[in-house]
């Protein structure tokens, strides 16, 4: 059961942020419009919550797109490279995205505890805390971490068994 569902979540976190985000991001835009030129009124909210609703779309998104890996890649040169260096090739990329990661993560968390002693609420509402939005930075970069180091693993494995690396992937995964 635990293992189903480990797995479950391993196919489909990042969808499930991405949908849920896109869909009240247009949910709320959509409603929002036909309000202020149907009726003359629109709430106060709704211009910001969606713009932080974009912080989950896009982080995720960069998580999905990672485990993917669908990300910004030269794979025209890599696949002209020797099959070591190819492999060379992937775990500096690999190194890079942990350094690049970790950066992220650690003034992405201080702008969350910032937000959070601060109790900075979004603006146009009464209740709706800033730093549960800007958490999205911080937990989709650790997911996309993770993301990095199950390719990692993969090419590794590949490598040993001399099996063909993954230079390029499909956009739309799989």
């Amino acid at each position: 059961m635990i293992k189903s569902v480990l797995s479950w979540l391993d196919d489909n976190i990042e969808k499930v942020f991405i949908l849920v985000s896109y869909t009240a991001m247009g949910s709320i835009i959509f409603v929002e419009v036909i309000r202020r030129f149907a009726f003359s009124v629109q709430s106060p909210w709704s211009t910001t919550i969606p713009i932080y609703l974009f912080l989950w779309l896009t982080w995720m998104g960069t998580s999905y797109n990672t485990k993917n890996r669908s990300h910004l890649r030269f794979s025209e040169v890599r696949e002209r490279l020797s099959y070591n260096n190819q492999f060379a090739c992937l775990v500096l990329d690999s190194v890079l995205w942990y350094a690049f990661g970790a950066v992220v993560i650690y003034y992405a968390i201080e702008q969350v505890q910032i937000s959070y002693d601060n109790f900075s609420i979004v603006s146009g509402t009464d209740d709706v805390m800033q730093w549960w939005f800007y958490l999205a930075t911080p937990l989709a970069w650790s997911l996309l971490l993770f993301r990095v180091t199950q390719n990692l693993l993969h090419d590794i494995k590949c490598f040993r068994d001399k099996e063909p690396l993954i230079t390029q992937a499909s956009m739309f995964g799989d």
